[in-house]
């Protein structure tokens, strides 16, 4: 045990707190001796002068020296009635050395002259002053010799001192063992746990289990547990996100060669006499090729080559027109009206690609909160500039969202708002809107419906951004 511990500064302080009280008992102890002793002198005068006052004022010299002994004073001056008379008296062997007056003495000055006493090994003559007993006279003098007294407050001393210091250890020892039990131990298994828990934390059977029966240490267990199991969680989400990676790797590479064979037939479909065909084969050569480059782009973060936003001004209504398209419900679905309340010439300026797929994530989640539903429902499309930049809105007349959902909404895995979803699109929306200097934000979500605005500042400052791997998916 050493004095860095807590088991062992608790210790350093019961020792000192011990040795205060000892202070505390023993001094006033020995004052209180002291005063003790000498009111018992005066009280041995006076009787030995009643003696004398019996015998009207003689006595034999013999026995005037052998009351004075049997009292332990050397002469004894009784004041009554205004007059001070000698009553016994024997010769003083040195001159007096001091006078003390005990009637009106305070703790202080006892605990003083107490320990003046004790300090001066040599045997001195005192005078004593104080009041008679049972009212025989206004105030008795003795004269008397230092030494014996201090022989017994010598002796009292140490009775008291071993008295109370075995009180005061016992009672030490208990208050240590009673703290040791209840707060160092408990300490001791919480840090014990946390040195188990950093070898392994993504093993859930290492989390702390809140036994304390103290309310702070079981506060402070119960807040421990929830941030272990929170980090365990966030721990297994990331190993979750790096084999996902792994996997949309492979998967990516693979279906590029297949888009890439697609999109050599799609060519040949323009050529094609029929006019259904010919309309759709444009859209179709843009939907395999973002597809592709969504591929492309999935390899290239694989090997930490991320490109930045490539930045162009283009018309805002052009490609939401493009997302409407692509988001059209099937003839027996939901009956779902897309609104677009955008200027023609409103022009912004970022990345098309990355915004198309911002834009198209928002509307699919909304369209399918709609089908979701089976009922008639209304998705709004809105955009606008202003001083700082410009705005673009996405709401739906859907059932808004669950409660839990909105405390984890974009984070991946967590914010999923559909039965057989990942929780991927907004997290990606929202990392993609980060990286070209802006914020997504949900305005509101209630039983009237769910709100989104997507801030995007004019003056664009942007550098390259290496986006997580989780974010290069979508729902």
């Amino acid at each position: 045990m050493t004095i860095n511990t807590l088991s062992g500064r608790f210790l350093v302080l019961t020792t000192l707190f011990v040795v205060l009280a000892e202070v505390l008992i023993v001094l006033p102890g020995i004052a209180g001796f002291r005063e003790n002793y000498l009111l018992t002198r005066l009280e041995r005068a006076q009787i030995a002068s009643l003696a004398l006052l019996a015998s009207d004022q003689t006595i034999e010299p013999d026995l005037e020296t052998e009351l004075l002994q049997n009292a332990g004073v050397y002469n004894v001056v009784l004041r009554r009635d205004a007059v001070r008379q000698l009553v016994l008296s024997s010769p003083i062997p040195e001159p007096i050395a001091a006078t003390y007056d005990i009637r009106d003495a305070t703790l202080a000055t006892r605990i003083r002259d107490a320990l003046a006493l004790l300090v001066d090994p040599g045997n001195h003559v005192i005078r004593v002053v104080g009041d008679p007993v049972q009212k025989g006279g206004q105030v008795i003098e003795v004269t008397m010799d230092t030494a014996p007294m201090r022989h017994e407050m010598m002796e009292a001393g140490l009775q008291m001192l071993t008295l109370s210091a075995a009180i005061s250890a016992v009672t030490a020892l208990l208050l240590f063992a009673l703290v040791k039990r209840l707060m160092v131990t408990p300490i001791q298994r919480v840090v014990a746990h946390m040195a188990s828990y950093a070898q392994a934390p993504e093993d859930a059977r290492r989390i702390i289990e809140p036994r304390a029966r103290i309310q702070e240490l079981r506060v402070a267990e119960e807040a421990l547990a929830e941030m272990q199991t929170e980090l365990t969680s966030a721990l297994r989400q990331k190993e979750r996100l790096a084999q996902l990676g792994q996997a949309v790797a492979k998967i990516s590479h693979d279906l590029r060669n297949i888009l890439t064979t697609a999109q050599l037939f799609a060519d040949r479909m323009e050529s094609s006499d029929d006019p259904m065909v010919k309309r759709a084969a444009p859209k179709l050569m843009n939907s395999i090729g973002r597809a592709v480059n969504l591929c492309e782009t999935t390899l290239a973060f694989g090997k930490a080559e991320e490109p930045p936003p490539t930045m162009s001004r283009f018309m805002l209504g052009k490609l939401v027109a493009e997302v409407t398209d692509s988001e059209q419900p099937p003839a027996e679905a939901a009956n779902i009206d897309f609104v677009i309340d955008i200027a023609p010439n409103l022009t912004i300026r970022g990345d098309h690609e990355q915004l198309y797929r911002v834009i198209s994530n928002l509307v699919r989640n909304a369209r399918q909160a709609l089908e979701a539903t089976g009922a008639p429902g209304t998705i709004e499309i809105g955009a606008g500039e202003e001083a700082e930049g410009w705005w673009v809105r996405v709401q739906d007349t859907g059932p808004g969202l669950p409660t839990k959902t909105k405390d984890h909404l974009f984070q991946p895995f967590t914010g999923g708002t559909r039965k057989g979803g990942t929780g991927l699109g907004l997290a990606i929306s929202a990392e993609l809107v980060r990286g070209h200097g802006g914020r997504l934000e949900l305005v509101r979500s209630d039983e009237n419906g769910t709100q989104f605005m997507i801030h995007l500042p004019q003056d664009l400052s942007i550098r390259p951004t290496n986006l997580p791997a989780e974010l290069m998916t979508s729902n």
